[in-house]
């Protein structure tokens, strides 16, 4: 492309669009490039930043410590997904087969949680199933023996806490899918013969594989990243790839590695949802 085709091309823009450019360059872009320039630098003696390149940063990512927290964190964000899903699909099914009033009814229930922050959210559960809360009050009175600790920041609780935060994303991709599904899909092959569980595997579900895969990869995303929920929930018991991040920035002190371990973490980000999205691609083209 020649440079008459490219000033072409940016006369063409459409000038409403130039807000929205301007605030992806400023507050994205900007921030993700200080992001890397930072992850070359060097710790300060006592803090902060040494202009002197290195790429150091980036080896110590790949310790076997760090590897570890960051395989850890794969493997929770892909068990929330994958539990979402399968608590999800069902309530999303109820949703879009219900009746006009309950589907009303329905999509409230889903949508109050955002109606509370976050952090309230999490120390909602925690006061709950925290030591003396309402939960192990019930247990005592029901004469159940239990530890007492053992509701109170572990994995199991940080994984509570993702399920319970990130269902309404799956939910709602879901129901938005199965409320166009043409049902009489469903209808067809049941007079053809075809059992529930064949009905879901070979009608229901790569009909809406698509939404399946936004809905794993807008929960994975920013589990992969979630920092709240494990330090409210996990405490010193769970360290992720969010609360490693931040405790080199706020604690450590050491911003470029912190810088590195964002930029891998970013780079994964980026990777797996494409990778996802050509899975699903190829799965397509093979069902067709």
């Amino acid at each position: 492309m020649n440079s008459s085709q490219t000033s072409s091309r940016i006369r063409e823009l459409n000038p409403l669009g130039l807000p929205a450019l301007l605030w992806f360059l400023f507050f994205l872009v900007v921030p993700l490039l200080l992001v890397v320039a930072v992850s070359l630098l060097t710790r300060g003696t006592y803090g902060g930043i040494d202009f002197k390149i290195q790429w150091g940063n980036f080896s110590r990512v790949f310790e076997p410590i760090y590897l570890k927290i960051l395989w850890e964190s794969f493997k929770l964000s892909s068990l929330t997904a994958g539990l979402c899903f399968l608590l999800g699909y069902p309530v999303a099914w109820t949703m879009a087969t219900s009746s006009g009033s309950t589907r009303s009814l329905l999509i409230l229930a889903m949508a109050i949680p955002f109606l509370t922050n976050l952090i309230i959210r999490v120390y909602a559960i925690r006061i709950f199933l925290g030591i003396d809360g309402p939960f192990q009050n019930l247990l005592t009175w029901l004469g159940v023996s239990f530890d007492p600790f053992l509701f109170s920041q572990n994995k199991v609780l940080v994984l509570y806490g993702m399920v319970t935060s990130y269902l309404p994303f799956m939910v709602f991709l879901l129901y938005a899918a199965l409320e166009k599904f043409d049902f009489s899909l469903v209808e067809a092959a049941q007079d053809l013969g075809s059992t529930q569980w064949h009905i879901l595997t070979h009608v229901l579900l790569p009909n809406t594989r698509t939404a399946i895969a936004s809905g794993m990869i807008l929960v994975f995303v920013p589990c992969l990243g979630e920092f709240v929920i494990p330090d409210l929930l996990g405490g010193a018991r769970t360290m992720l790839a969010g609360n490693l991040i931040t405790e080199q920035f706020l604690k450590s002190r050491d911003w470029p590695f912190g810088s590195a371990l964002s930029v891998i973490l970013i780079a994964l980000l980026v990777l797996i949802p494409f990778a996802i999205r050509r899975l699903v691609a190829g799965a397509r083209r093979s069902h067709e």
